[in-house]
């Protein structure tokens, strides 16, 4: 039987994917991204799961890639990585997925973290990408997602010289939404996970397709996909359903069609 890397937790429509590889500090190897993509996967076809947490330990949310991995890559090794195709399957995920960061989110780590819709930081958490210093640069998503989150000048000092910012200074250049007390941070997404999941499938999924196609597209081109979004969702029973129950003054029952 395969090593558990991701821990696995559901609470309500709420799942909680928890990197477990204490012994290495969360870094992500092969196996344990391939066993969270699985995971991501798992949930995003299941119609139970309104949105996904994924969390780390007290001092390490994930410290990066598997340098020993690396170590061991020459060039036809790292042409045939698989994992590329790994991330990619991620970025794929439709439903909202957050982050709860408490200590070092590094290299593969902070990447992981850019990945998500929505991070929460606790006061220890630390985003650096130290690939610079290793003779490297980063590899997935880094220096793309970043550039776009805090801009050129942060991201360039970011990379260039692989020191890590703070939880203020994340939050200051838009890299998480919220900074909490490490021991509130997991409660807190999940909290904020939970109030997104209540809501329509549909309309979340089409939300977040329309958010992530804003980083990718022009001004133009992109209100045209977010109108055609919009009109889209005026077929659903969800939309007719959440009117309905405003104007009722009850909860609104989404049956995600």
């Amino acid at each position: 039987m395969d090593t558990p890397f991701i821990l696995h937790q559901q609470q309500h429509r709420v799942v909680t994917l928890t990197l477990h590889r204490p012994e290495a500090r969360n870094a992500l190897s092969t196996p344990c991204l391939e066993q969270l993509v699985a995971r991501l996967e798992q949930a995003d076809a299941d119609s139970g799961v309104g949105a996904v947490v994924i969390a780390g330990a007290a001092r390490f949310f994930a410290a990066g890639a598997d340098l020993r991995e690396l170590q061991q890559q020459d060039l036809p090794a790292a042409l045939a990585d698989r994992r590329p195709q790994l991330w990619q399957r991620l970025a794929q995920f439709s439903k909202p997925l957050l982050a709860a960061v408490n200590g070092y989110a590094l290299g593969a780590g902070c990447e992981l973290a850019l990945a998500c819709d929505i991070v929460i930081g606790g006061e220890s958490a630390r985003f650096g990408l130290p690939e610079i210093t290793f003779g490297l640069m980063p590899g997935a998503g880094g220096t793309q997602r970043l550039i776009r989150c805090v801009g050129k000048a942060r991201a360039s000092q970011m990379v260039l010289t692989g020191e890590p910012i703070d939880a203020r200074t994340a939050l200051q250049a838009g890299l998480i939404s919220e900074v909490c007390v490490d021991a509130l941070t997991l409660e807190r997404t999940q909290q904020i996970a939970d109030r997104i999941s209540r809501q329509a499938p549909l309309a979340l999924r089409a939300a977040k397709q329309a958010l992530k196609q804003a980083e990718e597209i022009g001004l133009s081109q992109g209100l045209a996909m977010e109108r055609q979004q919009f009109v889209t969702l005026a077929a659903t029973d969800d939309r007719r359903e959440g009117i309905a129950a405003f104007f009722e003054k009850r909860t609104p029952n989404y049956q995600g069609r």
